[in-house]
């Protein structure tokens, strides 16, 4: 609902997003009606042609349909859907669904895990201002009219939600939209988890799953998240443990071997299979903590 934000927030994530194509965007309404609305959106350098076609349904389907053309002049379709379905007071699951008619030679090259542990970093790049909005948001209480300028050159789907808002929001249990408001009756620090606290915590300082650490510092992390949840990932993570063990042991095993021989060409020799081994070791634990560890922003790193 926000493709502004793309180039900046996820520069160099998913292969398409640079921070250098960060650029004003055309958008066009098509579509509104008390079920969503609907319209088209492109980059001004583009010519601000509307090669992507944008419908949000309700209660909260998202889907993007993008027609590009290749470098051998063949027109290929992306799409992309969005379904969200709330658990509580600023709290969510996101369900994704990606389609594409002509695939990257990388989707065949790179594992299933490095694909997973590559969504979730998208994920969790968004959960720092998306918590901090929330938590705005309950603490202003004024409709966001009042709180930031929606700008037609980045921000016409998210105005064009908080207005579909205004129409439809009386029969929810509470909303936010652009013109007004209606303020839950429970206050969200009565719920298991405060509005946007816990998602704030994830993206706020480096968080490790059940490898190297006897206790999560949040349940927000990445393992306890998705890895518990995904049999393939599991499997990859228990794979990369035991060879990460058989590899250290095999390079300490090496290396003592390496002191006892007295042939300078045997010392040799073993010494360059400790280190490959070591060097191995390391791949493997980098791979566990690629699967188990939160992204953090460089600038908020201790």
């Amino acid at each position: 609902m926000d493709p502004a934000h793309v180039p900046i927030s996820h520069d160099r994530t998913d292969f398409t997003a640079k921070r250098e194509d960060a650029q004003p965007l055309v958008f066009e309404v098509t579509e509104r009606t008390n079920r969503g609305f609907a319209g088209t959106w492109g980059r001004e350098k583009e010519g601000g042609k509307g090669s992507n076609l944008l419908r949000f349904s309700a209660p909260c389907v998202l889907q993007n349909n993008r027609e590009f053309e290749g470098k051998d002049g063949v027109k290929n379709y992306f799409s992309g859907l969005f379904l969200c379905r709330p658990t509580g007071q600023g709290k969510s699951m996101l369900i994704v669904r990606f389609g594409v008619t002509k695939r990257s030679p990388l989707v065949q090259v790179l594992p299933l895990w490095f694909w997973h542990q590559n969504a979730c970093k998208v994920f969790e790049q968004d959960m720092g201002f998306l918590s901090s909005q929330n938590e705005v948001l309950m603490k202003e209480k004024v409709p966001t009219k009042e709180l930031y300028l929606n700008l037609k050159s980045s921000d016409t789907w998210v105005a064009e939600y908080r207005k579909w808002m205004d129409k439809v929001g009386h029969g929810m249990p509470y909303h936010f939209g652009h013109r007004t408001i209606s303020l839950p009756k429970v206050p969200p620090v009565v719920e298991h988890a405060p509005a946007g606290l816990i998602a704030g915590l994830s993206a706020s300082y480096p968080a490790k799953g059940g490898i190297g650490t006897m206790q999560a510092p949040n349940l927000a992390n990445r393992y306890f998240r998705h890895v518990i949840h995904c049999r393939s990932c599991s499997k990859v993570i228990k794979s990369f443990e035991l060879w990460k063990n058989i590899l250290f042991g095999t390079a300490v095993a090496l290396t003592a071997l390496a002191i006892l021989v007295v042939s300078r060409q045997w010392k040799a020799v073993l010494l360059g299979s400790a280190a490959l081994c070591s060097a191995s070791a390391y791949a493997c634990l980098r791979a566990i903590q690629m699967n188990t560890n939160n992204f953090i922003r460089t600038h908020r790193r201790l």
